[in-house]
């Protein structure tokens, strides 16, 4: 049975710059394509420029166009699609359980006000309820599509090594370099060896599937611009981060660290959801 990944599409160019960046992932995966589109009462002309009534026609029109445009890019694997009908994260992350997917990409337009366009102000609601992987790209990011830097936090939680599988399955794919940054954010010794050992067993699980990789330690108590400030500086393509990270007093006020990625990064952002049991890294 072959992966599929999910992509969440509203027509913006944000969306359609998810999917090409879900081309370019399918074809390293071999994976198939599914586009979503959910229909709600709010949608109307101001975005498709068709009546309500012939909004999901118009929608049918565009997703043919789109995957007659993509079609060839897949090779052997399949680009179709599915509309529905509710509230918007919730339909793509039923549909993401129903075809078992692997991945879910969705672009945003992050804090900057473009509600009309759905995906952006549900694209962190969809990384919330979802146990599923789900990779964020905002409006205007014109990240290389081929991964060659993936930039991967380590911090003092117990579930920040479990985007650490899903990540190096990527990083494999495209044979690209991890860049595990060591968030060092206080100076308690029992934490900060907390950290550093979390980081060995990670390169450990690194060599072990001979996937390449560089450490950087910093000092920080802003983990969000330091995550995107290094990932900016190393031309990442993407960043690895979980849903659930260090709090810091100083930014929390800003939102989750998660929220602040989704939101803010001008790189991708994979976002892998923490489970209650500790990822086998031995695996």
């Amino acid at each position: 049975m072959n992966k599929t990944i999910l992509v969440g599409i509203d027509f913006s160019a944000c969306s359609i710059n998810a999917l090409e960046h879900a081309i370019t992932i399918a074809e390293k995966a071999s994976a198939d394509i599914v586009m979503i589109w959910v229909n709600r009462p709010e949608n109307g002309k101001e975005i498709y420029h068709v009546d309500q009534e012939n909004i999901v026609g118009e929608v049918i029109n565009r997703f043919n166009n789109l995957v007659n445009t993509y079609k060839d890019a897949l090779g052997q694997n399949s680009i179709s699609f599915l509309v529905k009908a509710g509230k918007v994260y919730q339909e793509i992350v039923n549909t993401a359980e129903e075809l078992d997917a692997f991945l879910i990409i969705v672009g945003t337009h992050g804090s900057s006000g473009f509600e009309e366009f759905w995906i952006g102000s549900n694209a962190f609601r969809i990384v919330a309820a979802t146990e599923r992987p789900v990779i964020t790209i905002r409006a205007g990011v014109d990240a290389n599509r081929t991964i060659s830097n993936i930039v991967m936090p380590i911090d003092s939680t117990v579930e920040s090594r479990q985007k650490v599988p899903i990540t190096s399955l990527i990083a494999k794919y495209f044979n690209a370099t991890i860049h595990i940054l060591v968030m060092h954010t206080t100076t308690i010794e029992e934490v900060r060896q907390r950290v550093d050992d979390y980081v060995q067993q990670v390169e450990l699980y690194l060599y072990e599937n001979q996937i390449e990789y560089v450490k950087k330690i910093i000092e920080t108590h802003q983990i969000t611009d330091a995550t995107i400030e290094y990932a900016v500086n190393i031309n990442a393509n993407l960043i690895s981060i979980m849903d659930e990270q260090e709090r810091m007093p100083s930014n929390l006020w800003l939102g989750t660290f998660a929220q602040q990625m989704v939101n803010h990064s001008p790189i991708p952002v994979l976002s892998v959801h923490a489970k209650d049991l500790i990822a086998d890294l031995s695996r």
